[in-house]
């Protein structure tokens, strides 16, 4: 329901414009998370409780948590393979191209522009729930708009526009950040981090997945 609500405000504008109205959407409900007392403020909500999976499997369980999140992980991808090859995925992919014409041609891009918001919404609350699961503990961090810079990190590392993209620039990125923060660099990860999205933006825009396929159709013409 946020996701829709925000979207409504959100679609009404393009490019920079979109990006900063949604991470201002997003600076306001943190400031709502820290003063409500539901949330725990800045101590986060602690010890919650993984429960019964349709009261059969303890989550309290490693292995089977590790299928469940797996599980999610699938069905979440799924989900967008789906929506990037069916014909309302065509009309996106149309509307980025050129919305002019795809107004032209009859679609409403507001209508469809809109539905990406709300899945877009409800796959990202999916993780962050599946998330709060795991470590049981939602903290403000989830919340803050840096969380959104490090998506787009990952996204771009991996590769916009692919399907693979964002699962390989997570994995790095997450790597990376658990590697680092054990070490003797763990007060530079941020500043490690930032160095290798201004190393991806200036030699690989298309990112490791993108690089990886070009090699691929150079090797094999």
């Amino acid at each position: 329901m946020l996701g829709l609500v925000f979207g409504i405000l959100a679609i009404r504008r393009q490019g920079i414009y979109f990006a900063m109205i949604t991470l201002a959407l997003a600076q306001m409900v943190f400031f709502v998370f820290v003063q409500a007392p539901f949330t725990g403020g800045e101590n986060g909500m602690q010890g919650v409780p993984r429960g019964h999976l349709f009261g059969l499997f303890d989550m309290q369980n490693n292995m089977a948590l590790y299928y469940f999140v797996l599980a999610v992980f699938v069905l979440g991808f799924m989900i967008i393979q789906r929506t990037i090859h069916s014909p309302y995925g065509q009309v996106l992919k149309a509307i980025r191209e050129n919305e002019p014409r795809a107004i032209s041609l009859g679609y409403n891009v507001d209508a469809h522009k809109l539905l990406a918001f709300v899945i877009s919404a409800a796959l990202t609350g999916l993780a962050g729930s599946t998330k709060t699961v795991v470590f049981q503990l939602a903290s403000l961090t989830d919340a803050h708009w840096h969380m959104s810079g490090e998506v787009i990190l990952m996204t771009l590392l991996g590769g916009v526009g692919t399907i693979l993209g964002p699962v390989v620039g997570a994995t790095v990125v997450v790597t990376l950040q658990s590697s680092l923060s054990n070490g003797p660099l763990g007060e530079w990860v941020h500043v490690i981090l930032g160095v290798i999205f201004v190393l991806c933006v200036l030699l690989f825009r298309s990112g490791i997945v993108g690089w990886v396929e070009r090699l691929i159709r150079r090797n094999f013409k």
